[in-house]
């Protein structure tokens, strides 16, 4: 199958080896990666903050990166998510309408696109260790994924995969709110990763990059023993640097 790379913005500027290990991934499993160099934001922090004119003029980029007919897939519920829920507010009944229900409905989260279209779970990676899966808010609530990065996660060789206490609670990220209301999203971090560390985790996986910096960031701070790790870097994991 041939795929068009999203790569958001979190992942283009602080971690691109999540980019490539989901290109690794995608290839794996058997398809054709394609990726517009053109393609920039899908508009989702100006929207989330209120100007919806600009996250439309950066919106309207991002539908005219792809064809009508490319199925995209990109290491980003949250991505996927405002595509698919938000870009409504954006071009309902604008001349971009028929762009945008077209795109909406072939755009995937790497772990859905994996495990409900291609039916791949397993990729030969290697991770020793414990560790939990958070749910980040717009994987769990806006694109309904829940078992499908544990069922790839459960095919890891080496990694035991246990529950996260309180695990589809926010992690206070949420964009412009880990800086406006910054008490109140440190002590949400907090609340994440001690949950983690309740259950003895090595490791805290997700489909979000953005969630998994904001913990990262808390755990950093406090010089705590366990790491974030995007899925993708996990399922390329023991194989994907040979």
């Amino acid at each position: 199958m041939k795929v068009e790379l999203f790569v958001p913005c979190f992942v283009d500027q602080l971690f691109p080896d999540t980019a490539f290990n989901t290109v690794k991934v995608l290839q794996k499993a058997g398809c054709e990666v394609n990726f517009n160099a053109e393609q920039t934001c899908c508009g989702q922090p100006a929207f989330n903050a209120g100007f919806w004119d600009d996250a439309k003029e950066v919106g309207s980029k991002f539908l005219n990166s792809f064809g009508d007919d490319d199925v995209i897939v990109t290491p980003s519920a949250s991505c996927t998510g405002m595509v698919r829920n938000y870009y409504n507010d954006l071009f309902t009944n604008t001349t971009a309408h028929n762009k945008c229900r077209s795109v909406q409905g072939n755009i995937y989260e790497l772990s859905d696109f994996l495990i409900n279209i291609l039916q791949v779970d397993a990729f030969g990676a290697e991770l020793d260790g414990r560790a939990v899966f958070h749910d980040s808010c717009a994987g769990l609530r806006e694109c309904k994924i829940k078992d499908e990065p544990r069922q790839l996660l459960s095919k890891v060789y080496g990694l035991e995969l246990v529950d996260l206490p309180a695990g589809e609670t926010c992690c206070g990220f949420g964009g412009t709110f880990a800086v406006k209301f910054d008490a109140v999203s440190t002590a949400m971090a907090q609340q994440k990763v001690e949950n983690a560390l309740a259950v003895d985790a090595d490791y805290i996986i997700s489909t979000d990059a953005s969630c998994l910096l904001h913990l990262q960031g808390y755990i950093d701070k406090n010089n705590l023993p366990i790491k974030t790790y995007h899925i993708a870097d996990v399922l390329a994991n023991g194989w994907g640097n040979v």
